[in-house]
């Protein structure tokens, strides 16, 4: 946690200071982004909550993204990234959505994307979108590194 916990406090003193909340949606980063945020001490002050929606099954049931919605954009994309911001946004009610979809490893995903593939958006007063590609075939490794560049484009995205 030592590794995202920089960014996790200027995000938090940005929240804080503006007086906004934010909400999150992960798949690949596993809920290391919400896990980073919520380690700022007086994280309830900005930290409306967060959701891991690794499957179709859990954006349907957690974002209430219909299989119609998913349909119109491509898989780990920055568009369903988009998708995934904007629906943790309304159904959490905050200033802020900050979503991640990626292809952690080992290997690829079933959609032809190469390990280490991540997409990340913000919604919100600045929005914001992102992909990445970190060259590491490594599960654990892609993990914090998708949280970690998940937290500094939100922090672009508060600081814009």
């Amino acid at each position: 946690m030592d590794r995202l916990m920089p960014v996790a406090e200027r995000v938090g003193a940005l929240l804080k200071r503006r007086g906004d909340k934010v909400a999150v949606a992960e798949s690949s980063a596993g809920g290391l982004i919400s896990a980073a945020l919520l380690a700022v001490a007086g994280a309830s002050a900005y930290y409306q909550g967060g959701v891991v929606v690794y499957t179709r099954l859990s954006r349907n049931l957690l974002l209430e993204l219909s299989d119609k919605d998913l349909a119109s954009v491509a898989p780990n994309s920055v568009g369903m990234a988009a998708l995934m911001a904007g629906a943790v946004q309304a159904r959490f009610g905050t200033v802020w959505g900050l979503a991640e979809t990626g292809a952690a490893g080992p290997g690829g995903n079933r959609y032809g994307h190469p390990a280490g593939r991540a997409c990340f958006a913000v919604a919100g007063p600045m929005p914001l979108s992102l992909q990445i590609d970190t060259g590491v075939d490594d599960r654990v490794e892609n993990m914090w590194l998708f949280a970690a560049k998940g937290l500094e484009v939100f922090e672009a995205a508060l600081a814009g």
